[in-house]
């Protein structure tokens, strides 16, 4: 427990010294305030983002949920909101551009177009966007996203195409249906090697 008292200071001398980040702690503390058990994710991100005056809203969204995201814009432009967006395909460029060879392609011997988070985050930065949201970018993806991404980041949907989108089913279920799956590290027999480096 002492070891970790020098990091606790720390991290309140950061919401101290940090202006943007102590803001972005209020606004936070607000929405959970107001809205527990009462509003959805959607209703707290707006709230959020009202809270810390943003105007604009950048939307990174997964090509499979571009209807999601859709929506998600619609709903964002009617509460008074500038929306920006970019899916994920954004540039066009093949996955052999970052090293994936086409055997290790979903359909080898066709172009596929790498999914592109950092271009995705420069693209909504350069527009001015003030929060970015994640709707079902893939893992890595989201975690490339948010590295690059200048604005805060919060995520709406997190992908997970076998169990509709909601990946906390796994967890409920992990006594009963995915307890073989999750505890018997099945997927370690799948890959022989690791991935190209």
């Amino acid at each position: 427990m002492t070891t970790l008292r020098p990091v606790l200071r720390q991290a309140l001398k950061t919401y101290e010294k940090n202006r943007q980040l102590r803001k972005i702690a209020q606004a936070s503390a607000l929405v959970e305030s107001r809205g527990y058990m009462k509003w959805t994710r959607v209703e707290d991100t707006i709230e959020f983002a009202r809270l810390m005056n943003y105007r604009k809203i950048g939307i990174a969204c997964c090509i499979g949920l571009k209807r999601e995201g859709a929506i998600l814009a619609s709903i964002l432009r009617r509460n008074g909101f500038q929306v920006i967006s970019t899916i994920c395909k954004t540039g066009a460029v093949p996955k052999e551009k970052v090293g994936v060879k086409d055997a290790e392609k979903l359909r080898p011997g066709q172009f596929e177009a790498m999914c592109n988070p950092v271009a995705q985050a420069m693209l909504l930065d350069a527009c001015g966007a003030e929060l970015n949201i994640m709707v079902g970018l893939c893992v890595g993806h989201d975690a490339l996203f948010c590295r690059t991404s200048k604005a805060p980041v919060t995520t709406l949907i997190a992908k997970d195409r076998v169990l509709c989108h909601n990946p906390v089913a796994s967890i409920y279920n992990h006594q009963s249906y995915y307890r073989q799956r999750l505890y018997d590290n099945h997927l370690s027999n799948i890959w022989k090697s690791s991935p190209s480096s």
